[in-house]
């Protein structure tokens, strides 16, 4: 391999690793919406450049969890409560399509896969809220990703994000108990069909989260960044 390629490579592995940590970052309500995403402290923070910084952000703001604002300044978004509400509508569609072509297809390997995410779910109902909201967020999108459809995929993958983000924004604490039950039983509707009464349970599922948590703002405090993201960049 060319050094060009190597090192084109590693720039490409240098900007999934900060994306990764900021999405993590947001959903666990480590970084709240309206805080500032500096680009030369994510650069700092994550050993590298600016352009990786600003190509991490540009590609978080395509999939609605940073607003870029005027000169270059960025921040984790804040969706408003109908924002909030259209997000959950739009997940419900696309997560119906979801089971709808993994009903009755899923694999003994599948299904231990899924209860090992579930299992996840459950040691961690004692921990963090936002810890729980991304192992729910997880969850979905390990079921997404099964239909082995890449338009599919992407746009639950985006949706889950943003859903996130909204229970990050308004949520009062997240019920993991009632999630993992749920998840538990989506997981047999799906194996077992009609298809039909695996869709409605998810939206049923869906709009539980949605009733149960999407009620209040989060208050702000002030934080420092560099601080917060030590968990996420591998140095804390």
């Amino acid at each position: 391999m060319s050094e060009q390629k190597k090192q084109q490579r590693g720039q490409a592995d240098r900007l999934a690793v900060i994306c990764t940590a900021l999405r993590r970052a947001i959903i666990e309500r480590a970084l709240l919406p309206g805080d500032r995403l500096p680009e030369d402290t994510l650069g700092e923070r994550f050993g590298a450049s600016r352009t990786i910084a600003r190509a991490a952000l540009l590609q978080l703001s395509a999939e609605g969890l940073v607003e870029l604002r005027r000169n270059r300044i960025a921040v984790v978004a804040a969706p408003s409560f109908q924002d909030a509400r259209d997000i959950f509508d739009i997940r419900i569609a696309l997560e119906r399509q979801v089971v709808r072509h993994l009903a009755g297809t899923l694999t003994e390997a599948q299904v231990q896969e899924l209860r090992q995410l579930v299992e996840a779910e459950h040691e961690a109902r004692h921990g963090q809220d936002g810890a729980a909201i991304r192992l729910a967020t997880e969850f979905h999108v390990r079921l997404a990703e099964m239909t082995g459809k890449p338009i599919l995929i992407r746009y639950v993958t985006e949706i889950c994000y943003r859903a996130g983000l909204s229970l990050s924004a308004f949520a009062r604490p997240h019920s993991s108990e009632c999630a993992v039950s749920e998840h538990l039983a989506l997981i047999d509707a799906i194996r077992g069909g009609p298809a039909l009464n695996a869709e409605d349970l998810m939206e049923e599922h869906l709009e539980a989260v949605a009733s149960r948590a999407l009620l209040h703002k989060t208050g702000t405090r002030g934080r420092d960044l560099m601080e917060i993201l030590a968990p996420y960049s591998g140095d804390g």
